[in-house]
């Protein structure tokens, strides 16, 4: 009898397994938690393997997940790959990426340091330009790098608003570059591995309900304005922003709880989760977008990003549904944020981490999670905030990007999707400013149908001397 770690590790058996589960009796088949390691290499990491070329890699944005898709290109592309120039508005934060840089390529070279991403596209030769931003700061640089002829790597949301979206899919597209979004669960092996056994095979039924969730974020805050350290040139960190007071906690991955830097929960967390089920059940666009929420409990703190919000997106026969609390308790210790589908025959849970399946009727759960890699690359045993269980994730993610730079084809979170998968997210925020007004989407004219108000919000205002992009 094929067992469960077999039906885990062994490729093309998502039927069989299934049979496996729904044959056995509760008494037979006992609830287990079962580790899913990618035990071949990846389509893409052979082919790079083949066919790798001399890449000349830059970063903009030195910070927390910058270094950390600077490192995993490292990884992935080894002794191809140097990096050639960093750039921060934070001294202190890029130089000692300098530093860590140097340590891990193998030409030991500290690369350049920039201020001005202009300065640096302007005098360096790149292939390659990643961006690790904040998120108000993706759409310029994005931009720039098209235009000097390299292929990006940016990170999720691609962009705050809806023009900033187009004007940057328009630019790759322009330009015949190869973009690849942060949007990883696309390359995640563990979530391959159950949308061929559970989705792509049809196993799980019709599926007509999707719903995806947050239980965690931001708690309420009283901050007190300080003046930013010397070695931050935080007018430029505002750049097109509003220019707000200075916080410490900006530095410490919390801008994220202020919308003029980006689109709150649903831009942050949302943004995954959606284009997960979005590349799951292949779906494009939504025919319309409602949401409604706001700051119900954390009322009065510094932050302004919602603490609650309820979305919906619906489809043909299929409503795919959002809800994040930032103030209640987290209701499944092993999904503090994730997605549930729903079918006839049966159930599937997942997040970037992990997935749970279950078979319609009295079944135990069937519970997946990915590993770490720490005996393949020890250095993430000591990295500092490395997302240590979707490191694996990364670097497959990295190794698609690299192939496709190579071929030339699209990456598998290609800038469309993350295009497809921004706007949608940033809709139903507008759809909550607006009272909850249900927005239909126009993606041929990229305007919201009947609804003047909506399309008034598609673009923010960029503070001065900068110029918001056009498509």
């Amino acid at each position: 009898m094929t067992t469960r770690r077999q039906f885990l590790q062994t490729s093309g058996t998502g039927l069989m397994g299934l049979g496996f589960l729904q044959q056995s009796s509760p008494a037979q088949a006992k609830e287990e938690v079962v580790e899913f390691r990618q035990t071949t290499p990846t389509e893409d990491s052979l082919f790079w393997e083949k066919n790798g070329k001399d890449l000349r890699v830059a970063l903009i944005g030195t910070g927390w997940y910058g270094k950390s898709d600077l490192f995993r290109i490292i990884q992935c592309g080894g002794k191809h790959i140097e990096v050639v120039a960093l750039c921060d508005v934070n001294r202190k934060i890029l130089e000692e990426a300098g530093e860590l840089v140097a340590q891990r390529q193998v030409s030991g070279k500290v690369p350049k340091l920039y201020k001005d991403y202009r300065e640096m596209l302007a005098k360096e030769d790149l292939d390659v330009c990643l961006i690790g931003t904040p998120d108000h700061w993706h759409a310029l640089p994005m931009i720039a790098a098209c235009e000097a002829g390299c292929d990006v790597y940016v990170q999720k949301p691609i962009a705050c608003d809806v023009v900033e979206c187009q004007a940057m899919f328009s630019a790759a597209r322009k330009h015949n570059r190869v973009v690849q979004v942060g949007l990883q669960r696309r390359s995640t092996p563990v979530l391959v591995d159950a949308k061929k056994k559970f989705l792509d095979s049809g196993s799980l039924g019709k599926i007509a309900y999707v719903h995806t969730f947050c239980d965690y974020g931001q708690r309420k805050q009283i901050l007190t304005p300080s003046d930013p350290p010397a070695e931050l040139d935080f007018d430029f960190w505002t750049g097109p922003a509003p220019l707000r007071p200075y916080y410490d906690t900006y530095h410490l991955r919390r801008w994220r709880a202020f919308m003029e830097y980006g689109n709150g929960t649903m831009g942050d967390m949302g943004v995954h989760l959606f284009d997960m089920v979005r590349w799951f059940l292949n779906l494009r666009w939504p025919k319309r977008i409602t949401s409604n929420g706001g700051i119900f409990v954390n009322q009065g703190g510094t932050p302004n990003i919602d603490d609650t919000q309820n979305t919906t997106w619906e489809f043909d026969d299929l409503n795919v549904t959002w809800e994040h609390r930032h103030w209640s308790e987290i209701r499944d210790p092993r999904y503090g944020w994730g997605a549930e589908i729903f079918g006839t025959n049966g159930t599937l849970k997942a997040n970037p981490m992990q997935y749970d399946y279950k078979p319609r009727g009295n079944h135990p759960w069937l519970k997946v999670d990915a590993v770490t890699e720490f005996d393949k690359y020890p250095s993430d045993e000591t990295e500092p905030g490395l997302e240590v269980r979707v490191a694996g994730a990364n670097r497959a993610h990295m190794w698609n990007f690299l192939a496709r730079i190579v071929d030339r084809g699209r990456p598998n979170s290609d800038i469309e999707e993350g295009y497809i998968s921004t706007v949608c997210c940033i809709l139903a925020n507008i759809s909550q400013h607006l009272g909850g007004d249900s927005l239909e989407w126009d993606p041929e004219k990229c305007l919201v149908k009947n609804n003047e108000k909506a399309n008034q919000l598609l673009r923010r205002e960029y503070r001065a001397p900068w110029v918001h992009p056009e498509p």
